[in-house]
């Protein structure tokens, strides 16, 4: 090992760029973070991925996945038409 190295062409970072995301730094409730780590678990997803997904769905609430609640109103509504 060398006594000395030297840094004066290193730049600040990531070693390998992550191009299409942003790093940033955001404040959670507790609960929150615990409830997706919890899930992420669950599902063998990492728990920033399901809150990645989760804020894609509320901006873009058409290609979220179907719930059961919704599945149940489309249901009624085509069993019983106004």
């Amino acid at each position: 090992m060398r006594d000395e190295y030297d840094f004066s062409q290193g730049k600040r970072g990531a070693v390998i760029p992550s191009p299409g995301k942003s790093r940033i730094t955001i404040f959670l409730d507790d609960d929150v973070i615990e409830a997706f780590r919890a899930r992420a678990e669950a599902d063998g997803k990492g728990y920033q991925t399901l809150i990645n997904e989760a804020l894609r769905a509320a901006i873009h609430p058409e290609s979220a996945p179907v719930t059961l609640e919704a599945l149940r109103r489309i249901i009624r509504e085509e069993l019983h038409p106004a």
